[in-house]
């Protein structure tokens, strides 16, 4: 087995906002995590997505992931709880499942981690059925392989069932 230290590990989070400035809400939660002491080494680009799994018609997402790492990064637990402190912070408020909202923060990966708690679940679980995650991290690490599944990112998006649609952001644009 192979040691990764800790200037290797990465962790990825989703990014999400429907509500309002969605891409302020997206730049907000990239400052909330540098202020909450997160080594955001990278960014996806940012795409706009179909809302997927929602019980009521809504707005179009905004969606990036961020590469996490260095010495600095938290335990699994402790950094999804500094996430949510994020998303608290920024007016997030967790009442119904899939509900619109100012910003989504999605701990979809850490390392090759897996766990599954009442409070955690790595790799996410749908991390792997849902474009509006895979595409954009598949831009950051497209031969990075899911800890369970054991394929590449690049190779779970060309397979996705999902055909919601996912476009690079245009500001000003549309679908």
């Amino acid at each position: 087995m192979v040691e990764v230290s800790a200037e290797d590990l990465r962790a990825y989070v989703g990014l999400g906002s429907n509500l309002g400035d969605r891409a302020g809400n997206l730049l907000l939660g990239v400052r909330g995590m540098l202020n909450a002491g997160l080594g955001v080494a990278r960014l996806s680009s940012i795409y706009e997505t179909e809302p997927v799994g929602v019980r009521e018609e809504q707005p179009p997402y905004l969606n990036m992931v961020a590469e996490l790492s260095g010495v600095s990064l938290p335990p699994p637990e402790q950094l999804l709880a500094r996430l949510l402190r994020v998303e608290y912070a920024l007016g997030r408020r967790r009442e119904r499942p899939r509900e619109q909202r100012t910003l989504d923060l999605d701990l979809l990966l850490y390392g090759n981690e897996v766990r599954a708690s009442e409070f955690l679940t790595l790799p996410h679980p749908r991390l792997h059925l849902r474009r509006f995650v895979l595409a954009p991290l598949a831009e950051l690490d497209p031969a990075g392989l899911h800890p369970l599944l054991r394929r590449s990112f690049a190779e779970l998006l060309a397979d996705a069932d999902d055909v919601s649609m996912v476009e690079i952001w245009k500001p000003g644009g549309g679908f």
